[in-house]
């Protein structure tokens, strides 16, 4: 029809409505969090003054700082085993012909995705259980090695994504010019891999640095994370501390988030 307006989802009545309603329901609890996070009294409910106190009270809680710690170390470890597994799976099915099962390793690989997490934990709960009685550790390995597990298909989905877009015909010069298969890959395919192997490590840091169901589950005595203490925290008592935790975990996790968006927005617009 001659003079037809395009759709657009933007002229239903009460898109605007429902939109706003989203938003507010999905940032309302957040910004609640932040703003009481620099309440000055003990209630996290009545607002008694702006302060840093409970910033400065968590980080000179020494059960705080060992979790931070462990945090980080479970989620640096995670996320190099994954990354780097992801890496392999990525080219094992981007860089070869079709082959028979190939989307039941797809499927295989992105099962951590698609099986409740709880489903997951209980797994690797029984998995773990019997190898440490068989072998007396009690390590955090299994928690690195649980949290690799899960953290495999989000590394490998923007790697996988960062391969599918490259153009073939720099490797294809490169094997016309009598280059081995390693410095092909080593001065040409890993380049180009670059932004999603590193979009990738970052989301699997993320994911790791913020579990809390699978470590409740697979951790020892003493393990705990700071999500995992935190929880436990507010099984006692809720005090602004959580919430000044919770501020910096957010912060830190937008950060992360932002970059691996960036990171990922611009292999695509090199592709």
């Amino acid at each position: 029809m001659r003079g037809a307006k395009p759709f657009s989802i933007r002229r239903i009545p009460g898109f605007t409505m429902i939109a706003v309603t989203c938003f507010v329901l999905l940032y309302a609890p957040i910004l609640t969090i932040v703003v009481y996070s620099f309440n000055a009294g003990d209630s996290v409910a009545l607002w008694k003054g702006f302060s840093l106190k409970w910033y400065v009270v968590a980080a000179q809680n020494q059960q705080v700082q060992e979790a931070t710690l462990r945090s980080l170390v479970i989620a640096l470890a995670a996320s190099l085993i994954s990354t780097t597994l992801a890496t392999m799976a990525a080219l094992g099915t981007t860089r070869t012909r079709g082959f028979p099962g190939r989307t039941a390793i797809y499927v295989m690989i992105n099962q951590p995705l698609m099986v409740p997490e709880i489903v997951t934990a209980v797994a690797l709960l029984i998995f773990f259980a019997s190898i440490k009685v068989a072998t007396g550790y009690t390590g955090l390995g299994y928690l690195i090695l649980a949290h690799s597990a899960f953290c495999i298909p989000f590394a490998y989905l923007p790697i996988r994504a960062r391969m599918e877009g490259m153009d073939l015909s720099l490797e294809s010069a490169a094997a016309d010019l009598y280059a081995t298969p390693w410095r092909t890959f080593r001065r040409i395919t890993l380049p180009l891999m670059a932004p999603g192997i590193v979009a990738g490590a970052m989301l699997a840091f993320v994911i790791s640095l913020d579990d809390v169901i699978i470590t409740e589950f697979v951790k020892s005595a003493g393990q705990d994370t700071l999500p995992t203490y935190m929880l436990g925290q507010l099984r006692r008592a809720i005090t602004p501390e959580v919430n000044a935790i919770s501020t910096v975990l957010l912060a830190l996790t937008v950060l992360l988030l932002t970059v691996f968006f960036i990171l990922s927005g611009r292999g695509t617009a090199k592709s």
